[in-house]
């Protein structure tokens, strides 16, 4: 069937009227009134007309020549206003109109004059027309500069349409990106999930033809700065499409019915264009879910904007080639009927790099920099785990100043451990001074934290234990990188993350005799760990395999955040038991920290001397230690090379 020649849309707003609504209300408005004045007439004109009687010409005279006339009685009626008075002649078909100016304190003498020759009088209002309707208008006039004003500017801010309501094109980041492929790394999976979709944009009649039905939307979850904007731009750069990109935000105003018409202007957009992408960051700002207590009420602005949304998805045909691509780090608050087949159909997860992605990642950064040939970015990748692709590229940019600040020609390792530490525990705070007691307590704190990561099964190793300030309360810390990349931690490897938290504050106690504020961070981490074997992990007797709290966010590092659903008993026998175990483990860190008292004592004459000590300095100290006092070492032998890190902050 012959498609309808479609008429061009912008048409409707060619016209000068169309597109300024407001001031062709004005100009209509004082047309209507001064024809209603021009055609209606208006006794105050002067000389015109006299208690509506017609006046051929007018004739100026003095107040004693009016007088005169009408003594003579050669008018036949006066009209007396506030600084003029008017009389009409009685000479038959060819009338004057005499005006003269009033005289004050006359009038009572004129009235009687004109009662007693028996002449007709009125007053009148002089104030003519175009004075009258000026002083009228004058108030609403300044209203619609106002208004106008007022309008121009919600125009700027909110693009399009009356009061910029309902266009999205000012809001709406309208590109053919340059992207490839080539350009994301560390997300090789995400990459392969996406291939087919740049294989339809790029030739969609190969697909219809065998029935084939491409996923209409794929939604990119994971944690921020993982690279899900880079990798959509990717997907329109290999398939060179447009590629609109908007706020999940943007379709949110104060006015009700604005998010729907944007939606609505933006999918009517990709379709004039299409193949095309459509790319909604941070859906989840429209996405919410609509059960009870998502939103306040059921005629919401986000859900009447959501809505939209999703009748804009079911109307797409399996033949339009118009793919919808969408990011968030919140996927559990999501509308499940955004996720339904049909819609959201495909999610792919865009995660954290693993070592050779990190690595990948800093290769691709590390292109424009000029770096020295020391630079080693497989102990960077080592040193980062746990990053995002934006955390890594920040690290370089940071290494890149640190160089350019020294009026180095080149980056060198020393800068990118130095921006890695930046990263990781804050700016270096060299400048702040604590005393020779303060920087006593930080240097055993931190030797005790390095100790017992370095004699504790299933701990993980030093990298570097320094009593340097940074960031904004540590006075020290030690970097542990873990052996090997970890998704699961088993008992033994959590018992031993709480005996390194806690051995900065038995270090405290064995070597100084007096504890301090500094292990403040420590302990509550310790706690949390235990409160989560008890509540999530099913690790204790307290509460068995029951799970008493559930985590919900899975992306943003959120907690257990789910309502307490235990009975009071359950949480006093949780807290006793947190307690139990955390007394129990301080107890076993002191016997050991005891038992190599002479090792802790020479970690800490090192960090006098130096305030930094590496990893390999730490094991020396130990193992020369254990050789000499023939201690038994009880850990496994350690890996050389290791793909992750977590760093231990105290304040």
């Amino acid at each position: 069937m012959a498609q309808p020649e479609q008429q061009n849309p912008q048409n409707k707003n060619d016209n000068f009227f169309n597109k300024n609504p407001l001031i062709t209300f004005a100009i209509f408005s004082i047309v209507v009134i001064m024809l209603f004045k021009a055609f209606v007439g208006d006794e105050s004109q002067l000389g015109s007309k006299v208690n509506g009687s017609s006046a051929t010409r007018t004739q100026e005279v003095s107040y004693a020549e009016l007088k005169k006339l009408i003594i003579n009685k050669q008018v036949e009626k006066v009209a007396i206003g506030q600084t003029y008075i008017r009389a009409l002649s009685a000479d038959g078909n060819n009338k004057t109109a005499y005006t003269t100016r009033r005289i004050l304190g006359e009038d009572t003498k004129l009235t009687d004059l004109l009662d007693k020759q028996n002449i007709d009088y009125s007053g009148f209002n002089e104030s003519n027309w175009f004075t009258e309707m000026f002083g009228w208008l004058f108030p609403f006039l300044i209203i619609i500069a106002i208004w106008m004003f007022f309008a121009g500017r919600m125009q700027k801010s909110m693009g399009g349409g009356i009061l910029g309501m309902g266009s999205s094109k000012k809001l709406v980041n309208s590109e053919k990106p340059k992207t490839k492929f080539e350009d994301v790394a560390g997300a090789q999976e995400a990459k392969e999930e996406v291939l087919e979709i740049v294989d339809f944009l790029r030739s969609p009649g190969r697909y219809v033809e065998l029935g084939a039905k491409i996923p209409k939307g794929v939604l990119l979850v994971g944690s921020p700065g993982t690279g899900k904007t880079l990798l959509a731009k990717a997907v329109a750069g290999e398939a060179d499409v447009p590629f609109f990109s908007v706020s999940g935000s943007s379709f949110i105003e104060m006015f009700v019915g604005v998010g729907a018409a944007r939606v609505r202007d933006l999918f009517e957009q990709a379709k004039k264009d299409a193949p095309s992408i459509i790319f909604i960051d941070e859906i989840d700002a429209i996405g919410k879910s609509r059960a009870a207590g998502g939103m306040m009420g059921g005629n919401d602005e986000r859900e009447q904007t959501l809505n939209q949304l999703l009748a804009e998805m079911d109307g797409f045909g399996t033949d339009t080639p118009v793919i919808i691509l969408a990011a968030t780090n919140r996927p559990e608050i999501l509308d499940p009927a955004l996720l339904r087949p049909g819609r959201f159909d495909r999610q792919v997860l865009v995660d954290k790099p693993d070592y050779q992605g990190r690595i990948d990642i800093l290769n691709v950064h590390i292109k424009g920099v000029k770096v020295d040939s020391d630079a080693d970015l497989e102990e960077i990748a080592r040193l980062t785990a746990g990053l995002a692709g934006a955390d890594l590229a920040n690290i370089v940019n940071e290494a890149a100043l640190l160089a350019g600040r020294k009026s180095q020609k080149t980056v060198r390792q020393a800068d990118l451990r130095e921006a890695v530490e930046r990263a990781i525990a804050g700016l270096s705070k060299k400048s702040r001074r604590i005393d020779e007691k303060e920087k006593r307590i930080v240097a055993y704190h931190e030797s005790g934290h390095a100790l017992l990561a370095e004699t504790t099964k299933g701990a993980k190793k030093v990298s570097k234990v320094s009593i340097v300030p940074r960031g904004l309360a540590a006075l020290g810390y030690t970097l542990n990188t873990p052996e090997e990349n970890k998704y699961l931690m088993q008992r033994h490897e959590l018992i031993a993350e709480i005996d390194v938290l806690l051995a900065g504050r038995v270090a405290e106690e064995v070597f100084i005799g007096e504890i301090s504020t500094g292990a403040a961070n420590d302990l509550e981490r310790a706690t949390d760990i235990l409160k989560a074997m008890v509540q999530m992990y099913g690790m204790s007797d307290v509460a068995g395999l029951m799970v008493l709290e559930k985590q919900r966010s899975t992306f943003l590092g959120g907690g257990m955040t789910q309502a307490k659903e235990y009975s009071e008993k359950m949480a006093e026998e949780m807290d006793q038991f947190i307690k139990n175990t955390l007394y129990e483990r301080y107890a076993d860190v002191k016997i050991r920290l005891e038992e190599y008292h002479d090792a802790i004592e020479k970690m800490v004459e090192l960090l006098y001397a130096k305030e930094n000590i590496t990893g390999e300095q730490v094991r020396s100290i130990i193992e020369k230690y254990e050789i000499e006092n023939a201690i038994e070492t009880k850990l496994e032998p350690r890996k050389e090379k290791s793909s992750t890190n977590k760093i231990l902050i105290d304040e």
